[in-house]
């Protein structure tokens, strides 16, 4: 029995859950989502709405990530969007025994998992749907 589909659905498994957790604290406090972009992205004057669009996007995203939809496309910005907020947070892992700083190391296992997923994207064939755009 071949392992890896199985090894790599529960990869798409997992990334989508913790994925799926922040994107809803998003809709579920948006204040926190300005806080994070202002604090670690510095990006300022992100309103709520900017943020109920962006959490919609991600949803998407998302949905097509779990279901191995267009994976080059899905699992590539999956693992953007992740590399992204972990360097993101170069701070934290300066001082890991400040606060809750230990936490942010939680980002660099997941951030490998998404590179193996992208990598095997061509073996990640479990319940996964092929959509064809002509």
């Amino acid at each position: 029995m071949n392992k890896l589909p199985l090894a790599l659905l529960s990869l798409r498994i997992s990334i989508f859950a913790v994925m799926l957790m922040w994107t809803l604290d998003k809709f579920y406090n948006p204040s926190h989502a300005i806080a994070i972009f202002q604090q670690f992205y510095h990006i300022g004057g992100v309103n709520e709405s900017a943020i109920y669009l962006l959490a919609g996007a991600e949803v998407l995203l998302l949905t097509a990530f779990l279901f191995g939809i267009k994976r080059t496309l899905s699992y590539g910005l999956v693992f953007l969007f992740h590399g992204v907020s972990t360097f993101s947070a170069w701070q934290q892992y300066n001082n890991p025994f400040e606060g809750a700083n230990l936490l942010f190391f939680a980002a660099w296992p997941m951030l490998a998992a998404c590179f193996t997923l992208f990598l095997f994207r061509d073996q990640d064939n479990l319940l996964n749907i092929q959509i064809r755009i002509k």
